[in-house]
């Protein structure tokens, strides 16, 4: 039997091994295990809009339950299209420019996989979130990865750095802003330097901007699609899960010009076919009546952010900048601790919340092993039930 075992165990190819467990499943484990708060995973334990719940039950019970169409109904590809338009100003034909998918996660597998050639590079910031690496795995193709650089309590680009990265073969930069997971939200000069960067070495660039309706403090997102040049070779990435609070939905889409676009549902096609029937009018629906809905979520979730960070404060962590997304990360050297695996590990256990590494999320750890990230989507007696956790951890030891 062990003979057997250790046979299948090597039986996944090998440019997936690595992906074969997740930190994220590992935490999860140890937060039912020790009863522990699970601020480590990034899914709301609250419903979006009763409304739009209520069209996804009528639409089951009207028998909206077969395939809908394979680029996504007609009515979610208008209100996506639409949407767009009212907030940033940027036009798509909802026929050939839209594409409904099975989430976020695999509208940004199929853009890669259906425009990324094996042995092409595609370039990723890191952090980068973990399934980045797995679809440039699946592709044939291979990752180069540039650190964003520390300044004060955040982070910015190291554009120098990005630049000097970019070789003959690279294809595609992915762009992730709202950033998963330092919570980052790049600015004007940012997003300037990325499209000055695509636009002179002919890259594609996949933006994904799941978070683009969480960021805070007046900010506003700007999506890199919207300056010159990157309309002709962006395909945005944004979904329903985040927005509307229905990550179990798995309602995403991807945007751009129809030549990309084209490339993004061959490769989707084959892997889901189509996304969930009965979602998509209620992502519809939402899209275009809960607007204000939105703006309370955000202002919320805001409140909810200083909250949490507030508390690892009060606990002796260090606290980062949180300008978006559900996440905030604290470094947690002023507790004599450098390895945040080991930390997150133990601290189930310890006082019973979870938390996951940031070196989770890069390449080479080194640099980023004092950093752990905390997630702020939850009920207010789950949050604060963690805050007066944290705060029992300079008891802890």
């Amino acid at each position: 039997m062990a003979e057997i075992a250790s046979s299948h165990r090597v039986r996944t190819v090998r440019r997936l091994r690595p992906f074969a467990s997740t930190i994220f499943a590992e935490m999860t484990a140890l937060a039912v295990t020790h009863d522990a708060v699970n601020l480590g995973q990034g899914f709301p334990d609250t419903d979006g809009p009763r409304a739009m719940l209520d069209v996804a039950r009528q639409a089951i019970a009207d028998g909206v339950n077969q395939y809908p169409p394979g680029p996504g109904t007609p009515e979610l590809r208008r209100a996506i299209a639409a949407d767009r338009a009212a907030r940033y100003g940027l036009e798509h034909d909802p026929d050939t420019e839209v594409l409904v998918t099975v989430g976020a996660t695999e509208a940004i597998s199929a853009a890669i996989l259906g425009l990324v050639e094996p042995g092409d590079e595609v370039l990723l910031t890191e952090p980068y979130y973990d399934s980045y690496a797995a679809s440039v795995a699946l592709a044939g193709a291979s990752r180069r990865t540039v650190p964003l650089a520390r300044a004060g309590s955040g982070f910015v680009l190291d554009v120098d750095a990005l630049r000097a990265a970019v070789t003959e073969r690279t294809r595609m930069l992915v762009v992730n802003t709202p950033h998963n997971p330092t919570g980052m939200v790049y600015d004007d000069a940012a997003l300037a330097a990325l499209a000055a960067l695509a636009c002179e070495r002919d890259l594609l660039v996949l933006s994904d901007e799941v978070y683009e309706h969480l960021v805070f403090d007046g900010r506003r997102h700007r999506p890199l699609a919207s300056l010159p040049g990157m309309a002709e070779r962006t395909v945005t990435v944004s979904s329903a899960a985040k927005t509307f609070n229905v990550t179990g939905w798995k309602i995403g889409w991807a945007l751009g010009p129809r030549e990309l676009i084209d490339g993004v549902r061959a490769a989707k096609q084959f892997m889901s076919f189509v996304a969930g029937a009965p979602f998509q009018p209620a992502v519809a629906y939402a899209l275009t009546h809960e607007q204000p809905w939105i703006a309370a979520q955000r202002d919320d979730l805001q409140r909810r952010r200083d909250l949490l960070s507030g508390a690892l404060a009060d606990a002796g962590f260090g606290v980062l900048d949180s300008a978006g997304t559900y996440f905030v990360c604290a470094d947690i050297t002023p507790f004599g601790a450098t390895d945040g695996v080991a930390f997150c590990r133990t601290l189930p256990e310890r006082i019973g919340v979870a938390a996951v590494p940031v070196s989770a999320f890069v390449d080479d750890p080194q640099q980023w092993n004092h950093l752990v990230r905390f997630a702020f989507c939850k009920r207010d007696d789950v949050l604060l039930e963690g805050v007066r956790r944290l705060r029992s951890l300079r008891e802890h030891g």
